[in-house]
């Protein structure tokens, strides 16, 4: 069992999202002005082929929600690989 979560950084939702989501890339940023309290993060992963956004986000909400707990604000974009993909090229 892991530790129970105190704060939130960018690097520990990252992790988190590694670990519990298979995430193969994950970016984001801290937009509450370095308080830790609104982020925006986009997560990359296979775990969300075949599935709806509100599944995705779903998915997201369940491996984070120790750490949202913790935060004002969360805004997430979860993508397929191939979804990704697709963005880079525009």
């Amino acid at each position: 069992m892991s530790a129970p979560v105190t704060s939130v950084t960018l690097e520990s939702l990252t992790k988190a999202c590694n670990e519990r989501l298979g995430a193969i890339h994950v970016e984001g940023q801290d937009i509450s002005g370095g308080c830790g309290q609104n982020f925006e993060i986009t997560i990359v992963s296979p775990i969300f082929e075949g599935k709806t956004t509100l599944q995705k986000h779903r998915l997201v909400n369940e491996a984070l929600k120790d750490q949202i707990a913790l935060v004002h604000a969360f805004s997430q974009k979860a993508l397929t690989p191939e979804q990704w993909k697709a963005q880079q090229q525009n």
